[in-house]
C-alpha cells in the first residue's frame, strides 16, 4: 500500500509514513510539543526544512570531504558493534519448561503476603474520633461517618483503603488493622497524621501464586540472565580469539 504523499523537496518525496516515523522517534516529551494540527504541521515544516538541508549537502559534495568521511566511520563502527549486540541478545529465548523449572525450584518468591481490606477515618484529635465510634456505635454507618468526617480523601471512598500487605501503611495503623477481626471497629489508634477509627472488611492469607500468573515475570527474568550470561560468555571467546593492549 502506497503511503500518502505530504510534500516534495527537490523532487524527494515526504510520506505519510515518513512524517509518522520521525514522530514515534521523538521520544513522548517533545511529541507533546506537537499535539493538535499546528503542531502537526510545525513538525512537517520540520521534516521539509531536514530535506532542504539534505539537499544542500548533495549539492556541496559534503560526502567527499574528509570531515565527512571520518563521523562516517565513527558512525560505521558504532552501528556494526551495537549491531552485532543485538544480534546476540536477540539469539537467547527461554522456553516454557525452564520458567517452570525456575518456579517448582524457587517456591518462596511466589508467596504473595497476607493482606487485610480496611476503611479508615482520619480525624486531628481523639475526641473527636471518640465521638465519632460513638456515633457509629448507634447506627451511623461507617461509610456515611467518613464521607462526613474524615479529612484523608478516601472519604470520597467510604474510606476504603483496599487490600494492603506489612510494610505498606505506617507501623502503628497496619498494627492495629492485622489484629482486628473481621468487621470489627478499633479503637482510635494515633499516627503522625492523626487519629484513626479503623474498620476491617476482608483479610488474605499467605498464598502461593499461580504459575500462570508469574509465567511472564518469570520467563523476562529468566531471559535478562541468559543475555547477560551470553553476552559474558561472548566476550571471553573473543578476548582469547582478539589481542588486547591496555597502554
Amino acid at each position: 500500500m502506497t503511503s500518502k504523499v505530504l510534500a516534495k523537496v527537490n523532487g524527494r518525496e515526504i510520506t505519510e509514513t515518513d512524517f509518522n516515523n520521525f514522530f514515534a522517534s521523538l521520544g513522548q516529551q517533545v511529541q507533546a510539543q506537537f499535539q493538535g494540527e499546528a503542531g502537526m504541521q510545525r513538525l512537517l515544516d520540520e521534516l521539509i526544512y531536514q530535506e532542504l538541508f539534505y539537499a544542500e549537502a548533495l549539492e556541496s559534495k559534503v560526502e567527499e570531504t574528509e570531515a565527512f568521511q571520518n563521523e562516517l566511520e565513527l558512525m560505521k563502527e558504532s552501528l556494526l558493534k551495537q549491531f552485532n549486540i543485538k544480534q546476540l541478545i536477540e539469539s537467547v529465548s527461554v522456553e516454557d519448561s525452564e520458567a517452570e523449572a525456575f518456579y517448582a525450584e524457587n517456591p518462596d518468591m511466589f508467596k504473595a503476603q497476607p493482606q487485610v481490606e480496611a476503611s479508615h477515618i482520619l480525624v486531628d484529635t481523639k475526641e473527636e474520633a471518640d465521638k465519632i465510634a460513638k456515633e457509629i456505635g448507634e447506627g451511623l454507618a461507617f461509610t456515611e461517618a467518613a464521607e462526613k468526617y474524615s479529612k484523608c480523601p478516601s472519604s470520597q471512598q467510604g474510606g476504603s483503603l483496599g487490600f494492603f500487605q506489612r510494610g505498606q501503611m505506617v507501623p502503628e495503623f497496619e498494627e492495629a488493622a492485622f489484629k482486628l477481626n473481621l468487621q470489627e471497629l478499633s479503637e482510635p489508634v494515633q499516627t503522625q497524621f492523626g487519629y484513626h477509627l479503623i474498620f476491617k472488611t476482608a483479610e488474605k492469607g499467605a498464598e502461593t501464586q499461580t504459575l500462570e500468573a508469574v509465567m511472564p515475570q518469570i520467563k523476562q527474568q529468566l531471559l535478562v540472565q541468559k543475555q547477560n550470561q551470553a553476552y559474558l560468555e561472548k566476550v571471553e571467546a573473543l578476548k582469547s580469539k582478539y589481542t588486547i593492549e591496555k597502554l
